[in-house]
């Protein structure tokens, strides 16, 4: 049961990394950046979610 949960997580933070990534380069976020220095914050919980969530899944599917 941990291994489906933890591919499912790793699936889920694959999805928010490629969301996150594409947020980030996007043109708000760029225009953002440009203004504030930072880019805009759905970038950033995108990213530090998936990278979390890819975290968990690893953790859960390596355990044994």
């Amino acid at each position: 049961m941990n291994k489906i949960l933890g591919l499912a997580a790793l699936v889920a933070g694959a999805i928010l990394l490629y969301f996150g990534y594409t947020e980030y380069n996007s043109h708000a976020s760029q225009v953002t950046e440009l203004v504030t220095g930072n880019p805009t914050d759905n970038a950033i919980w995108f990213l530090v979610g998936g990278a979390i969530a890819v975290i968990v899944g690893l953790g859960l599917v390596l355990k044994k």
